[in-house]
């Protein structure tokens, strides 16, 4: 009988590393060696993949009723063993690829060759499932990570250096920072080593898998308590036992629109004379009194393009703004989600498409990140005991239903909501959160929402005074754009 393995909870702890010309060298040899090993045994997989969805045996493992789940079970993993389509099969195929090529089995342990092979397995497994539609083949770009199976041997931390074969990266640590000093004082799963691109330059990290708790800082803590909440595509508005708030997503984060639109038109410029065969012949047009010339359009088909270094240089300018952005806008988000759960663990709130406003409002959406706040909440609530439950937005329509039960529909330009039973107003948002907390399997008890409205009024009032007041400050900096703060923004590398 095959035993379960026991779970500790993880968390990683991020160290920078010291690497010189020559180190950085084998490095990048190791991983273009574990890349091409990757996409070796990621195609291999999904051709066993594909052996099996297409197996008599997995077709008649979908037909077993979803109530008899031993036995469904069961026949799926009897069409996994016809194919040989497992992780330790893999493994298997992953150490018979590298020995046979001398050169891969040189450069890269079996651990991590084993680690390798397990992450191709996972990810063709996602397409099986239907979480994906298709598996992504490395470019030497993409693949920017790999890691070891123990502390044992292999991709190791000892000593307060990253050890890899006769690699011994020396770390950067800080003796005053808590966090490390945590996690470095924490014992460790496995470790990882990785590159990021900051400013232009490769920069290299060794991420530790560490058993225990993350360091927890004084005003990061987590209350029991009954959270409402109401998504929005700019803000969240949350109702507790004895506070309210309706906080922005992202707040200050510099767009750097006209630096980045700047660079993507010298970019295009760049490939216009770099590659004139790959446009059509510029054209004559009017503009009111004006002739003007419109540019040539791209040609249908496949080109081929080259890229100057200018354009390189270019391009790596607007990722790093791209990428300060997204540091700046996932900090600010956190301390939005920390704020929240100090004041409850157990959420309820709508189930809100987030797909879909995508595809409605478009790059919006990424600079807000809403979905990414509602990932982190549920994560850290559940982590922390409590619960995250969603509830069909059909079924309790908050956004249009008031205190007596009925049900007016508002256009979403109105912000205000007048309830028909106590004539009062208050913000859309915040009532809705407020709503929410009286939901229970989809159904909405207006009654206890009713009696309970009066003690909770001056919350609700003084979360709506809050958001003015802050509303205010954020459109007078925008006019004074000497003294706005939100231009000039810190070099953030990495934000845990």
């Amino acid at each position: 009988m095959k035993l379960a393995r026991s779970k500790t909870p993880s968390f990683i702890t991020d160290v920078p590393l010291i690497v010189d010309s020559k180190q950085e060298a084998q490095l990048l040899s190791r991983f273009e060696t574990g890349r091409q090993l990757y996409n070796a045994v990621l195609n291999e997989s999904v051709v066993r993949m594909e052996l099996v969805r297409n197996s008599e045996l997995y077709k008649a493992a979908k037909k077993v009723p979803k109530d008899q789940k031993k036995k469904r079970a069961e026949a799926f993993e009897l069409a996994r063993k016809a194919c040989r389509y497992s992780e330790y099969e893999l493994q298997a195929y992953a150490t018979i690829v590298a020995n046979k090529s001398k050169w891969i089995a040189q450069k890269i342990d079996s651990n991590t060759q084993q680690k390798i092979a397990t992450r191709a397995f996972k990810a063709s497994e996602r397409v099986l499932f239907g979480l994906a539609k298709k598996v992504r083949y490395k470019v030497p770009s993409r693949f920017r990570s790999m890691e070891g199976k123990s502390n044992k041997q292999g991709i190791r931390w000892k000593d307060d250096c990253l050890v890899w074969g006769n690699l011994k990266l020396r770390a950067i640590i800080d003796p005053f920072n808590r966090v490390l000093q945590h996690g470095l004082a924490s014992r460790v799963k496995y470790a990882r080593v990785l590159w990021r691109e900051l400013n232009g330059k490769r920069r290299w990290y060794a991420q530790l898998i560490n058993e225990g708790l993350p360091y927890q800082k004084s005003d990061n803590y987590v209350s029991d308590g009954l959270i409402g909440l109401d998504l929005n595509i700019s803000n969240i508005a949350y109702v507790g036992d004895n506070h309210a708030g309706l906080l922005p997503f992202a707040q200050g984060v510099p767009t750097f629109q006209r630096e980045i639109g700047t660079l993507q038109r010298k970019m295009q410029r760049s490939l216009r004379i770099s590659n004139p065969d790959n446009y059509e012949s510029d054209s004559k047009g009017k503009k009111g009194r004006r002739t003007v010339v419109k540019k040539g359009k791209v040609k249908k088909g496949k080109r081929k393009w080259d890229k100057s270094k200018t354009y390189r240089k270019t391009a790596k300018k607007k990722r790093e703004l791209e990428r300060k952005k997204t540091a700046y806008a996932k900090t600010q988000n956190r301390s939005v989600v920390n704020k929240i759960l100090r004041h409850g663990k157990h959420i309820k709130t709508e189930n809100v498409s987030v797909k879909g406003w995508q595809k409605r409002y478009g790059k919006a959406i990424a600079a807000k990140s809403p979905g990414f706040v509602q990932s982190e909440l549920k994560r850290k609530a559940e982590k922390a005991g409590g619960s995250f439950t969603k509830f069909s937005t059909q079924k309790t329509a908050l956004s249009q239903t008031h205190l007596n039960g009925e049900r007016i529909k508002k256009p979403l330009s109105q912000r205000v909501h007048v309830d028909k039973l106590t004539g009062e107003t208050m913000h859309r948002d915040i009532f809705s959160a407020y709503l929410a907390r009286f939901v229970n399997q989809c159904e909405l008890s207006c009654e206890d929402a009713a009696s309970q409205y009066p003690r909770s009024k001056p919350i609700l009032i003084g979360a709506w005074e809050r958001y003015s007041m802050t509303n205010c400050e954020c459109s007078r900096r925008r006019r004074n754009p000497v003294t706005d703060p939100g231009r000039a923004v810190p070099n953030i590398a990495f934000e845990r």
